[in-house]
């Protein structure tokens, strides 16, 4: 009974009477084998063989990829007619799903884009979801695109040029001048004179200017402004400087794993340190977890044993 009803409900979405002949033909020899062989191995068989094909992906499936994710030559081919606009939307899009190839297009590409292209709506937000990438490379290939559309040139005068808005200028000039230096120090230019310039702003009165430089410290991500952005956490008086800086030394900005774990010990400490408040001690626990991936409860002492317990060669320095 079973496979009557199957066969029945088959052959009704088939909807033959409205198929070229020749696909009719193919389709019902294709059917009419599948069938005889079901039917001959009996209905568990039937349903052995079906399942795959029709089971259907949960979220609690191991990771299955779509297809080989990769840049096709078709779409390659297709680029150079393409307006620079449309080449980055369409490989950040690309990179951010991980197509191979589509980094090594963006390299090849971005420098012509630099003034051809603006962080429209679409391209605005492929951006923000590519520096929350888990993966570095993606992260890097948004603030490449930002670079280009921000009009930037990656080298000493753009910094030279920048400087004085970003010590002295107006809130808004002022922290566009900051994220502007952050992104291309980021990409090697200048980078220990650009810190200088960010942590001038450190302690300034202005909160605003001051979540500024935390953001562009985490950008900018050179080992020297891990201590001042651990700094930052366990003094400044604003929370959401703290947590700013929380989140740029866990998991936000464009810190490599490794230098993250650099901030366990510190983070460790300020765990078991009672002048803290609550909050401030929370985002210690959570930026523990977020470092190192341990999911321990939010007890000083178990995050100690865990520390501890590791070899001394997977303790940061």
């Amino acid at each position: 009974m079973q496979r009557e009803a199957y066969g029945s409900r088959l052959a009704r979405e088939l909807m033959v009477d409205q198929m070229h002949p020749a696909a009719v033909r193919t389709v019902a020899i294709a059917v009419a084998a599948f069938l005889v062989g079901a039917i001959a191995a009996g209905s568990a068989s039937l349903r052995a063989a079906w399942e795959p094909i029709v089971r259907f992906v949960t979220l609690q499936d191991r990771p299955r990829p779509a297809s080989a994710n990769v840049l096709s030559e078709h779409e390659i081919e297709q680029l150079d007619g393409m307006p620079a606009q449309s080449q980055a939307t369409l490989l950040l899009e690309r990179s951010i799903n991980h197509y191979q190839g589509a980094n090594e297009q963006i390299a090849m590409r971005v420098d012509g884009w630099r003034g051809r292209i603006t962080l429209d709506e679409r391209l605005n937000n492929l951006f923000v979801t590519a520096i929350n990438s888990d993966d570095l490379t993606v992260r890097v290939a948004g603030i490449e695109v930002d670079i280009a559309a921000r009009g930037l040139e990656k080298n000493a005068s753009t910094v030279d040029r920048l400087e004085q808005a970003a010590r002295f200028g107006e809130q808004g000039p002022r922290v566009n001048a900051m994220w502007d230096l952050a992104l291309i120090g980021n990409r090697g230019v200048d980078q220990a004179h650009i810190a200088e310039i960010l942590m001038s702003g450190l302690h300034d009165q202005n909160e605003n200017i001051r979540y500024w430089v935390v953001e562009g410290l985490a950008y900018l991500a050179i080992d020297s402004v891990i201590e001042p952005l651990l700094e930052t956490f366990g003094s400044d008086p604003s929370a959401m400087i703290r947590e700013r800086a929380a989140c740029g030394l866990a998991q936000s900005g464009m810190f490599s794993a490794e230098q993250r774990r650099r901030a366990i010990p510190r983070f460790l400490d300020y765990t078991e340190d009672g002048a803290l408040d609550a909050q401030t001690r929370l985002w210690a626990f959570q930026a523990l977890r977020d470092i190192t991936g341990q999911n321990l409860p939010h007890d000083p002492a178990a995050w100690r044993r865990w520390y501890e317990s590791r070899p001394l060669a997977e303790r940061p320095d």
